[in-house]
């Protein structure tokens, strides 16, 4: 089977471009759609742009989880507001989302992996998670007794699991039931202004007016901005991650160790995926800002290859225009769907490596496999913030492999910085400026 994703016959989001709209949002993701299904349940005209397909790209390649477990302490408060805009969504599309609550939990070899969840816990417990500690004992119990030589866990009852191939198009679906304009390969070329302020998005269509725009264009987000004079150290890696064949159900809780990320499906395989291995394709900017990500590299906690430059039409290609005007066409109608494939290797080692967990297990065998690029940051958190250079966009990008779990929330909060109102959470963490302004970065827990 075949990734379920490509850019070939009719779409199944069209519309004619409207002369206006109240918000326009850039980008067919998890946090672009449920920005654009909010406004239109406050009445607000919005209209999506999205240059391909909806969910696409990194939006159906992740791994399914949403976790509170692990994250950035100024990410909790939203991840716990996600989960809560999942399940009543779920509710609404009678189940179509496929969202479970099956735990997640994090597997320590060694014991300053255990010392280490602990001070997450520590930080974290006051935040109001459910997560806490299992000693070796209690999880191989949890996990249904595997082959490994792990330690103990964190564990977190409350997380949960979705299915992204499903997920996101569904939710698309109910954006346009309930009045949101989405429309497929349309492409948002860049933002008109008028008075220092946006005044309009050009598409590959025409011109739309308005005032309010949300970026929420994942590993394209930096490009669009440059274009505008606005320059963020945001860089993009490939992952691998396979769907298997249906296995018996051996384990029904999402997990990872410092190797292997697995969880179960709804039709009844698992998703597999190597969990800290990651791929960097060079180009301008990852030249251009290797000294933001330079105290992460040493840091030795991230296994990142660096391979050879970014192939034709990618983000970060030497051959990818930085300027271009509204009428000419832009770096997005070349390539639709950013489809990077899998790295075959790591598709071998994972399957092998949860064979080897639980030996009982029937041939594994690959229903599909696919590659996608994680857009990141360097200190491992995201932008989420108004453009001070450019009034009237809200920028949500760089979601460092976070970004399905918690789309709901940060699409809410773009929605609201994008009109104006209160965002409800700090976002002081998320704020654009700090690369730029002196701040030291701070990088976010690589748990």
């Amino acid at each position: 089977m075949a990734f379920p994703f490509r850019d070939e016959g009719p779409v199944g989001f069209a519309a004619p471009l409207p002369e206006a709209a109240d918000l326009v949002v850039i980008g067919g993701g998890v946090i672009g759609v449920s920005a654009a299904l909010f406004a239109a349940r406050r009445g607000l005209s919005v209209v999506l742009l999205e240059k391909g397909r909806i969910a696409a790209e990194q939006s159906s390649r992740n791994w399914g989880w949403i976790r509170v477990q692990g994250r950035d302490l100024a990410e909790i408060p939203i991840a716990l507001e996600a989960q809560g805009l999942w399940r009543d969504l779920d509710a609404t599309c009678q189940g179509r989302l496929g969202t479970r609550t099956t735990g997640v939990t994090y597997l320590a070899r060694t014991d300053a992996e255990m010392a280490a969840f602990e001070g997450w816990l520590a930080e974290a417990r006051p935040l109001g998670v459910s997560s806490g500690m299992l000693d070796r004992t209690a999880m191989l119990r949890h996990l249904g007794y595997p082959r490994a030589a792990w330690q103990g866990a964190l564990h977190t009852p409350t997380d949960m699991v979705g299915e992204p191939w499903q997920a996101v198009p569904e939710l698309a679906r109910l954006a346009r039931a309930e009045g949101a304009t989405l429309i497929e390969r349309c492409a948002a070329r860049g933002l008109d202004r008028q008075a220092g302020r946006v005044s309009g998005v050009i598409t590959e269509a025409g011109r739309i007016k308005t005032g309010a725009v949300v970026l929420a264009g994942g590993a394209w987000s930096s490009l669009f901005l440059r274009r505008h004079g606005v320059d963020i150290p945001q860089l993009s890696v490939r992952s691998t991650a396979l769907a298997t064949q249906p296995l018996a159900r051996v384990v029904d809780t999402a997990a990872v160790d410092d190797r292997l990320a697995f969880r179960p499906r709804a039709d009844g395989g698992y998703t597999l995926a190597p969990s800290a291995f990651a791929e960097l394709n060079l180009g301008p900017d990852a030249l251009r800002h290797l000294r933001h990500y330079l105290p992460l590299a040493m840091s030795g906690e991230f296994d990142v290859h660096l391979r050879r430059p970014q192939p034709a039409h990618w983000p970060d290609a030497f051959s990818t225009p930085r300027h271009w005007s509204g009428a000419e066409q832009s770096p997005f109608e070349r390539m639709r769907i950013l489809d990077p494939g899998p790295n075959a290797k790591t598709l071998t080692e994972v399957t092998q490596r949860f064979g080897a967990q639980y030996p009982d297990l029937s041939r594994i065998e690959v229903q599909a496999a696919w590659g996608g690029m994680i857009d990141v940051m360097p200190d491992v958190v995201p932008v989420v913030d108004r453009v001070p250079d450019l009034p009237g966009l809200t920028v949500c990008t760089g979601m460092c492999g976070h970004g399905f779990g918690a789309g709901p929330g940060f699409g809410r909060v773009a929605l609201d910085l994008a009109t104006g109102g209160d965002p409800g959470h700090d976002l002081g963490r998320f704020r654009i400026t700090r690369f730029d302004d002196g701040s030291v970065l701070r990088p976010g827990p690589n748990l």
